[in-house]
């Protein structure tokens, strides 16, 4: 069974991560355009994973920045539906 954590508009089954380092400092080192995305975001993204997502999109796209973009989109979407099924109990409806 998912462990549900936070109470109200904040319950998800998505692990608190604590914080290594200043993070705002390391949102400002992110490409703009990566910068772009995550203010439209759905999901509380760190920088670090942000980065890690990103240079791995960029990779497999040959440094297509729109198809990365679609892509973090996809992963954001997915983790949404996983969570949605722990927390609600029901196939995602996104």
């Amino acid at each position: 069974m998912a462990r549900i954590t936070r109470r109200g508009n904040a319950r998800s089954s998505l692990r608190c991560r604590t914080r290594i380092g200043d993070p705002m400092a390391a949102y400002d080192r992110l490409p703009p355009e990566l910068r772009a995305w995550l203010a439209e975001a759905v999901l509380p993204w760190s920088p670090r994973s942000a980065r890690r997502a990103w240079q791995r999109a960029l990779q497999d796209y040959g440094g297509d920045t729109k198809a990365a973009r679609e892509r973090l989109s996809r992963i954001e979407r997915a983790m949404l539906e996983r969570d949605a099924s722990k927390v609600w109990g029901m196939r995602s409806a996104l």
